[in-house]
């Protein structure tokens, strides 16, 4: 395969991952706004929303104040943000054009239809009902392309180039969701394990659909190092940081096998998945859960460029 081939593909998995990632922290954002004043307090959602997309340097150079109309538009359809939601679907659009015959019918017909239906909601109001609906349908876009993917794809270098992308980007995100809840949002004048506090953990357990997988694993009411110790170490979880380099580095040995050559990649990826099934809850809490995923955050990014060095340039 060529270099610039796999490097669409890897990107088209990518920016699909990203939108439905970044409709999931808004409609988080959404939820906790809409909590009563007198109940939730004081709070920083929105701006918090931001900082979990990794975007906010740009958003303040932009000089907006973080509300819910400025972020919404910002993070959902403002060119000027590349990784808005309507960038990453017609970035996604574009690459999947570009390796238009390396993709089954089912997959192109999900990225093209996804781009298309986009023009609804040109110019929608952000009230809360079409927001909602916007964000629905962006979930239910990524869905149906990675089950067209999942159903309909040899199990070759393009589909594992593809999961690469789509993985590491996931891994990416839960690990910047469950930091600005842990060291961000919670006010200063609120209290752990108070209303708010449940209540936000709550809705970072729905924005990467595992509340109820939560209540499966551990039968018991929200507790933070549960949460984490979900998020982070319980391969069972398709979103987890475990599960995540589970799957990267079953792809990396594939591509392995098919180019007959290991290299940075395979050991980066190994070792960073080594440290997660080395760690317990307790060992990452001591040491720290802000300075455990800004680690992992800045590893997963190295693992990004080291697979970019070896597999698409």
């Amino acid at each position: 395969m060529l270099s610039r081939t796999a490097d669409n593909l890897f990107w088209l998995a990518r920016y699909v991952e990203r939108a439905e990632n970044t409709a999931r922290i808004v409609d988080a954002a959404n939820r906790l706004a809409a909590m009563p004043i007198s109940y939730a307090g004081e709070s920083n959602e929105w701006e918090s929303a931001v900082a979990a997309t990794g975007s906010l340097g740009l958003f303040t150079a932009l000089d907006k104040p973080a509300t819910a109309e400025s972020v919404v538009e910002f993070l959902a359809f403002s060119p000027k943000n590349p990784s808005s939601i309507r960038s990453c679907i017609e970035r996604a659009r574009l690459n999947a054009r570009t390796v238009r015959t390396a993709l089954t019918s089912e997959m192109w017909e999900a990225i093209n239809g996804a781009w298309l239906g986009l023009k609804r909601f040109d110019g929608i109001s952000h009230n809360r009902l079409q927001l909602n609906e916007f964000l629905n349908y962006v979930k239910e876009a990524s869905l149906r392309f990675d089950g067209s993917a999942n159903r309909t794809m040899l199990r070759n270098d393009v589909f594992f180039f593809s999961g690469l992308g789509a993985f590491i980007e996931r891994a990416d995100n839960t690990a910047r969701i469950l930091d600005v809840k842990y060291h961000i949002l919670l006010p200063e004048r609120e209290s752990v394990g108070g209303g708010l506090d449940f209540f936000q953990w709550s809705s970072i357990l729905r924005s990467v659909s595992a509340n109820t997988a939560y209540h499966w694993v551990y039968r018991e009411s929200l507790k933070p190092w549960l949460v984490a110790d979900l998020l982070v170490l319980n391969p069972q979880l398709p979103r987890s940081l475990a599960a995540c380099y589970d799957a990267i580095c079953a792809f990396l040995d594939e591509l392995a096998l098919a180019y007959g050559r290991q290299g940075p990649a395979q050991r980066v990826a190994r070792s960073i998945r080594n440290r997660l099934q080395n760690s317990t809850i307790d060992q990452v809490f001591q040491g720290g859960l802000h300075e455990f995923l800004t680690e992992f955050i800045a590893d997963n990014g190295r693992l990004g460029q080291a697979i970019t060095d070896q597999y698409l340039v």
